[in-house]
């Protein structure tokens, strides 16, 4: 069986908060502390971090998920919102009884993460955040350096593509492959099984829709960067230092905003850390959760 429908069986689609959401959740050798809870970015999905979650289970319970129209989730044809996806998370945690929790996020994870945190400090949050792991994400808008892709797909209007524009597997995986270092663009079956996950069910087509996150982003801005900045919980910030969109220097500007928490620099490596180099960045997941 390929790596996509490996990771599909671990997994399964469930009904959470009126959506179809693929979940896969991992229980814990021996549970010794609070669960995590992991948020996929743009525009891929769980099975990015197949291969780094496995020795979090020593200890803790692992909840992964794929974004309303990403992965094996449920991919309408609707106008997204990182409000929902925010809310998907809020309802998956009541469903699965978690009442606290760590959360481990890339990319849009983090955009969703910081709308988390700021329920939190606004004391409507459902579940409380004990901890955090922020990696590559553009928790500063105006540091990002856009792919043409990605300003390609702004350009275009907030609307699926007609099946014969679909962007294909071919590009997807290109595309993938460029935001990783050079030195470090995963092996074919791993990129594979990631842009399979993107185009499965028409979700090529839907890019154009699920980028608009980045024009919620700039509005509600100061909401998300200010909660992941202010949220009183230990957060730890690990970072590939080759990573061509949020680059290197967002990382340094985070951590100048919160001195006290942990910045790993993952000297080397692209935009998917988890994918691009698994042993540094688990190793770098295994000690900010310990």
């Amino acid at each position: 069986m390929s790596i996509a429908g490996d990771w599909a069986q671990l997994g399964e689609r469930r009904v959470v908060a009126n959506n179809e959401i693929f979940v896969v959740e991992l229980s814990a050798e021996r549970e010794e502390a609070e669960p995590v809870i992991v948020l996929h970015g743009f525009p891929t999905s769980s099975i990015d971090w197949r291969r780094v979650v496995g020795p979090l289970r020593a200890r803790r319970r692992v909840v992964l998920f794929d974004f309303l129209g990403y992965g094996f989730s449920a991919k309408p044809d609707q106008r997204y919102s990182l409000f929902e996806q925010a809310d998907i998370v809020e309802a998956l945690a009541r469903e699965l009884g978690i009442d606290e929790a760590v959360i481990v996020a890339h990319d849009m994870g983090d955009s969703v993460a910081g709308e988390l945190l700021a329920r939190n400090l606004d004391g409507t949050l459902g579940f409380q955040i004990t901890r955090r792991v922020i990696s590559n994400g553009s928790i500063y808008l105006d540091m990002a350096q856009l792919t043409d892709g990605q300003q390609l797909l702004l350009s275009l209007p907030d609307e699926m593509l007609a099946e014969e524009h679909a962007l294909g597997f071919e590009l997807v995986e290109a595309a993938l492959a460029a935001t990783c270092a050079p030195a470090m663009v995963p092996a074919s079956d791993e990129l594979g099984a990631m842009a399979d996950a993107v185009v499965r069910e028409g979700g090529d087509r839907l890019l154009p829709r699920l980028i608009r996150y980045l024009e919620e982003r700039r509005v509600h801005e100061s909401r998300w960067t200010g909660a992941i900045e202010s949220h009183p919980t230990p957060m730890t910030i690990v970072w590939g230092t080759a990573d061509p969109i949020a680059v290197w220097p967002m990382a340094r500007r985070l951590h100048t905003a919160r001195p006290e928490a942990t910045l790993v620099e993952l000297d080397g490596v692209g935009h998917y850390p988890m994918v691009e180099d698994p042993e540094r960045f688990g190793a770098a997941l295994i000690a900010a959760l310990a």
